[in-house]
């Protein structure tokens, strides 16, 4: 694994996921449906991966979510995609950025910003809607103060807004 670094993005969280040959599709360049594994990558290792799942090799940024009790389920609501440039194989890994732009009761809206690892062409921004599920009592689970607070020191603006 390629371990996120901050550097001086702000509030963004600065990750680098690699890329695979296999995630090319016919026109040559990383496919849409391969785009949203690169965001949920990026996503994990900013934030972390839910409570008891998977088996982490590095510590998250900012561990939100690995932070969630047992019963919880990070659950994306909605994706907003806009491909600003082709994101072309690289045998280095993208870099992505991803912050904060909303918070909810239960939940949270998290951007991204998807630059080519060589030469730092802005090729997507992004947006997930996340829901915090209790599985036990299948209700939605309320953003805590301490998960406010730590989510609200990677808050900024939506990258639409500036599109």
């Amino acid at each position: 694994m390629i371990a996120p670094a901050l550097d001086d993005t702000g509030p963004r969280l600065r990750t680098q996921v690699p890329l695979r040959w296999g995630d090319m599709d016919a026109y040559g360049h990383i496919n849409n449906v391969e785009v949203l594994r690169l965001l949920e990558e990026a996503r994990i290792r900013a934030f972390g991966a839910p409570a008891h799942t998977g088996s982490p090799v590095g510590e998250p940024l900012a561990p939100l979510f690995n932070e969630l009790p047992r019963e919880a389920q990070a659950l994306v609501v909605e994706h907003r995609v806009r491909y600003l440039a082709s994101l072309e194989y690289r045998d280095v890994p993208a870099r992505i950025d991803v912050w904060v732009t909303q918070l909810k009761g239960a939940g949270l809206t998290l951007a991204y910003e998807i630059r080519d690892g060589v030469d730092g062409t802005r090729c997507v921004i992004a947006e997930t809607q996340l829901a915090f599920f209790d599985t036990g009592t299948k209700t939605l689970l309320r953003l805590t103060a301490q998960q406010r607070e730590q989510a609200s020191a990677h808050r900024a603006a939506s990258p639409f807004r500036a599109t």
